[in-house]
């Protein structure tokens, strides 16, 4: 006769055989092989190319309307447009010598190195701030009163102080 398998309830005190049947069931339980039919599937049927399913971006341009499709058309056109023109300017002033040839190799090798072009343009406005007098002749015709006071201002919130000296 097979052992009985059916479980005992709680707490009932078992015999040695119904124990050892009980720790056969619970074994057999655990480790029973893997079942035949799958738990789950991936389909890898292609998708239709038209339907219901939501558009998925593709790699490149990223989607835009069609008003921002002209509109970035029409910035990368006029920032083109400005490259023949600079270039003739460009070679306006070298040719007329009124150019330094090292400002405009700067300024063509920004984009490669921003820093340079940017020592260079304050070099030329420290060298253009030393090239300007720094003495004022003033030349008058008739009487001429000249009032020189230095003036501090000082704030406090709503209150201004204003003291002249001179």
């Amino acid at each position: 006769m097979p052992p009985d398998t059916t479980p005992t309830p709680a707490g009932a005190a078992l015999s040695e055989a119904a124990a050892e049947a009980e720790a056969a069931r619970i074994i057999a339980d655990a480790y029973r092989p893997a079942p035949a039919v799958p738990t789950s599937y991936r389909d890898t049927s292609p998708l239709p190319a038209h339907g219901d399913t939501p558009p998925v971006a593709q790699p490149g341009i990223p989607p835009m309307s069609q008003r921002a499709v002209d509109a970035s058309r029409l910035m990368l056109t006029a920032g083109l447009a400005t490259v023949p023109p600079g270039l003739v300017a460009i070679g306006i002033l070298v040719a007329s010598r009124q150019a330094d040839p090292t400002v405009i190799g700067m300024i063509c090798a920004a984009p490669a190195a921003v820093a340079v072009p940017v020592l260079a343009l304050a070099r030329l406005f420290t060298r253009a701030r030393e090239a300007a007098p720094d003495t004022h002749h003033h030349h008058y015709d008739g009487p001429v009163y000249q009032d020189q006071r230095t003036t501090h201002t000082r704030t406090a919130g709503v209150w201004a102080k204003t003291d002249n000296h001179g």
